[in-house]
This record gives C-alpha cells, sequence and structure tokens, in this order.
C-alpha cells in the first residue's frame, strides 16, 4: 500500500529494528467510523522506507471481558523497559472516556491490556493520552481531560507507577484550550474549547515541547506548548503561531534511521473517510518546528 491508500485518523510512527510501524485510529467504512460503535481493534502497519507499506495487521481486538466497547481511538506505541507499550482512549455507555494502556513484546504482536480500568481517572472524561519520562526517570502519562465533560478542554500530566498499571497522586492541569488566544468552539454558541492528540518533543537546544491540537478559524490545528525549566513539571506558555493551520493534526515526530526528523498527522480532518497521514520533514528554529508543507 501506499501512505495516500491508509485511511486512518491520529497515526503514529515507531521506527524499531530497521522497520517502521504505523497505528492510527479506524475510520474508514466498513471496519469503523469516528463515532459509530463498528471499531473494535487496532492495525499495524510496516515499512522499510516511508513509502511502500504492508496491508494493515491486527493487534488488538477486544473481547468481551474489555471494558471499552467503541470509539478506539488514538493508538501510540512506546518502547519502556524492553516492552512495547500501547496508549489508546476506549468508550463504553455508562462509563467515561479514558485511556487504556495495552502491553505487547514487539511492536507487531498481539497487545494485551496491563489493567482492569483505564489509567486516566475513571470519573474524567480523558483521550489521547501520551507518554513521558522525566529527567528523574519517573514514566507520565499526558493526556487530555475533555470538554465535552469541562467545555474548556485540558492537557494533564500524572505520574504513573513504575509497572504503568495505575497513577501516582493527583493528576496536574498544565494547560487549557482557552490559553491559546485564536481558539474557536467547537459549538457555536457555547464553550466548547478542544484539547486533542499532546505528545512531547524534546528539541535540539534542550527545551521541551508538546505539541497538540485544537480549532482554530481555519480549522484544525497544530499548536506548541513550552515548558520553562525543559522538563513536565514546568510552567507552560503557549506559541502564538501554530505548527500547522491547515485542517490537520493530531501529529507526532519521529527520526528515520538515517537521523532525518519527520512530523506526521491526518489530514484533512473530516470524520468520514478522507482522512490520511501524512509525513512532512521538518526543521528547528530554537523551539519552533518549521514543517516543509
Amino acid at each position: 500500500m501506499k501512505l495516500n491508500e491508509i485511511n486512518i485518523r491520529d497515526p503514529f510512527i515507531l521506527p524499531h529494528d530497521g522497520k517502521y510501524y504505523l497505528y492510527g485510529s479506524r475510520v474508514g467504512l466498513p471496519v469503523g467510523n469516528l463515532f459509530n460503535g463498528l471499531q473494535n481493534g487496532f492495525e499495524v502497519y510496516e515499512s522499510q522506507d516511508l513509502e511502500n507499506w504492508s496491508e494493515g495487521k491486527t493487534v488488538f481486538e477486544a473481547n468481551e471481558s474489555f471494558w471499552g466497547k467503541y470509539q478506539f481511538w488514538a493508538p501510540e506505541v512506546h518502547m519502556y523497559k524492553n516492552k512495547f507499550y500501547m496508549f489508546a482512549s476506549f468508550k463504553a455507555d455508562g462509563r467515561c472516556r479514558g485511556t487504556h494502556i495495552l502491553v505487547c513484546d514487539t511492536p507487531n504482536g498481539t497487545f494485551t491490556p496491563i489493567s482492569k480500568v483505564q489509567q486516566t481517572p475513571v470519573d474524567w472524561e480523558c483521550l489521547d493520552g501520551t507518554f513521558y519520562v522525566d529527567k528523574q526517570g519517573r514514566p507520565h502519562i499526558v493526556f487530555c481531560h475533555e470538554w465535552v465533560q469541562i467545555e474548556d478542554g485540558e492537557v494533564c500530566d500524572a505520574i504513573l507507577s513504575d509497572d504503568l498499571t495505575h497513577i501516582v497522586g493527583e493528576p496536574k492541569t498544565l494547560w487549557k484550550a482557552s490559553d491559546y488566544k485564536g481558539v474557536v468552539t467547537v459549538m457555536p454558541g457555547k464553550k466548547a474549547f478542544v484539547t486533542d492528540g499532546p505528545y512531547l518533543y524534546r528539541c535540539k537546544n534542550g527545551e521541551l515541547i508538546c505539541m497538540w491540537s485544537t480549532y482554530t478559524e481555519k480549522g484544525y490545528a497544530e499548536l506548541i506548548s513550552r515548558s520553562d525549566n525543559g522538563d513536565i513539571d514546568g510552567n507552560w506558555t503557549l506559541s502564538d503561531i501554530p505548527m500547522s493551520n491547515c485542517d490537520g493534526g493530531h501529529g507526532m515526530t519521529f527520526n528515520t534511521f538515517d537521523g532525518r526528523a519527520y512530523f506526521t498527522m491526518h489530514k484533512p480532518n473530516a470524520p468520514a473517510t478522507a482522512e490520511r497521514p501524512v509525513i512532512l520533514p521538518f526543521e528547528e528554529n530554537g523551539s519552533q518546528l518549521i514543517l516543509s508543507e
């Protein structure tokens, strides 16, 4: 398959052992639609050159014992202590959406849940959890507290236990969607400000930034926030300049095996069958990432 034949949202690319592994949210019918109940798993696509990709291989499919029943979103796979951990969001009737962590010995094997309940707070509507290890070596989950519950969406941080099964202490709000002066509501006449898809990145100059998405007057956009101390516990400020403002977002970065830096996101942001992952080179200008779109 070519990249433009893969119909997913929220792309995430893991380079490992000479291959690139691509994960994302199913959206193309008949296997799923962004908001209906047809989604029940995730696939991985493999490539050696970022141009030619394998057919999707199922790496997680929920059984009756798993609490999540629909809206399987935004799988990310991170290597930690020689295992591969998938952070993904799920929903069920009568339960808050949450990010649940799954584990596998390989990036393309069968992932299994590491716990019975999600790692985000069970009474919070949450999504898009990502992984970060701080300068002290402690694992964190950074996630969105969703606007559907609190109106003004937040990006939050919580320390994880060493085995990643649960959070330790109380989550901390890093910033709110309305802290970005160009944010627009997704429900005209109501306060409905979105935070989506946080992803942490260490710049060459040592600064820690976080990419995330929201809605602006031009549509879905990719933004950047910066920590003032180079770690997750700093004070975060939001850049006025979007990293991308072209109706695409929920992005992340990765390096190729020969050291080139790339950014991937889905575009356009249409919850139907049009979404495709795009891969773009970028350069750093201090702590600003400049895409070659």
